[in-house]
């Protein structure tokens, strides 16, 4: 049949090209030690990042929240799907992100995409004089959200601020919309938010955060980027999810009430789709509340150290461990091949680690992208160190 032997020869493409993706099926529950396809291994690719996934006190919440509320919602949230579990946590995360931006409301999102998608095109409103300024390593649902405004997009450097001063000082769009990522997922930096955000209140510009993986890592209490920035505006779009540091599912968009109203009644994403479990929202609840306790802070604070200990134990010559001060800690390594092929080689020690590919990451700089989480010991990143290194010096050699 013609049309399967077009989709074939575009997967071959791909296969010569080291670029198919096989999934692994994970038998156990998410955390630092997995049981994966049956074997036992240690996982250093997850954002689970403080490790709460399978904390005791969110289970027994999920469980909980399935009793109180069943398994699903029913209906979108503005027919009949909106529960008391969801009101409750918007009403929590607005209240714990909501000293950084003026009358603050939150929204609570069944994924992180969709939460990008609608806050973009919400924001855009189909208004023709509108401009998006765009970081360039943005994630994929940024950019996507920022294309389906159908609306003007520039596009700066990474980290470029002086490049987005001039942008924006030459722009005479009504409605100036600049949307970064806070941590870069692929490479582990930060925005230079502060100078971001000077601009933006500058040229009378939104700022749109995606604080994917800053939410819960970040700031003393796990506020974010934010508070890590101590950033406070009006001009704040804030957008985090709820599936990586929190531990369970879903994203959540932090702004003025006016903004949140407006997302409500124009957003598709939110408006057309079935609300997320309210179980899972309930469990968020003592997600968060962990996150802002002192548990919380000793989480954060054991990743930071794991940290550390891996930049301090590598000893790369030809490898490029990548500058960041956060739980992502990207090794370039180049070349797609290469980079499998030592992903691989760890898998075979019992060490997952993801490679990282385009288009995720540019070409030329495939990589082995390590997670750290709260829950992985000090002796476990010292295996890690010893396999990379070994592993480095051994790929040289060829």
């Amino acid at each position: 049949m013609e049309l399967l032997t077009k989709l074939q020869s575009r997967l071959d493409v791909l296969e010569e090209r080291s670029l198919i993706r096989k999934r692994r099926t994970v038998d156990s529950p998410t955390g630092p030690r997995l049981t994966v396809d049956g074997r036992e291994v240690l996982c250093f690719s997850s954002n689970d990042y403080l490790s709460l996934a399978s904390h005791p006190r969110v289970m027994a919440a999920l469980q909980e929240g399935v009793a109180l509320y069943g398994a699903g919602s029913g209906a979108s949230h503005l027919i009949s799907g909106h529960s008391r579990a969801h009101a409750q946590l918007e009403e929590r995360l607005a209240e714990f992100v909501g000293t950084h931006i003026a009358s603050a409301r939150a929204l609570y999102f069944c994924t992180g995409y969709m939460a990008n998608l609608a806050v973009l095109t919400g924001l855009a409103a189909g208004d023709k004089d509108t401009e998006f300024f765009s970081e360039s390593l943005n994630h994929a649902s940024l950019i996507d959200g920022a294309r389906l405004s159908r609306t003007t997009i520039k596009v700066y450097g990474h980290a470029d601020v002086e490049a987005l001063a001039g942008l924006l000082a030459a722009s005479t769009a009504a409605n100036k919309i600049v949307v970064t990522d806070s941590v870069f997922s692929m490479d582990g930096d930060l925005a230079p938010l502060p100078a971001l955000l000077a601009l933006c209140e500058q040229h009378g510009a939104w700022l749109v955060v995606d604080d994917a993986h800053g939410f819960g890592t970040l700031g003393e209490n796990g506020r974010g980027a934010l508070e890590h920035f101590n950033l406070r505006s009006p001009c704040l779009v804030y957008m985090g999810t709820l599936g990586k540091a929190a531990g369970v599912g879903g994203a959540f968009v932090a702004a003025h009430e006016v903004v949140i109203e407006t997302l409500i009644q124009t957003a598709r994403p939110y408006i057309f789709t079935t609300a997320a479990p309210p179980a899972l929202a309930h469990a968020l609840l003592t997600s968060v509340d962990i996150i802002a306790g002192e548990e919380g802070r000793a989480r954060r604070a054991n990743v930071q150290s794991l940290v550390k200990q891996l930049r301090t134990g590598l000893r790369l010559e030809r490898w490029q461990h990548m500058p960041s001060d956060t739980a992502v800690q990207p090794i370039i390594i180049g070349e797609n091949p290469e980079t499998m092929r030592a992903a691989a080689a760890l898998y075979a020690q019992g060490l997952w680690v993801g490679g990282i590919r385009p288009p995720t990451v540019p070409q030329g700089t495939s990589r082995l992208r390590v997670t750290l989480a709260a829950g992985h010991t000090a002796a476990e990143v010292d295996q890690l160190i010893a396999a990379l290194n070994a592993l480095e010096r051994t790929s040289h050699e060829r």
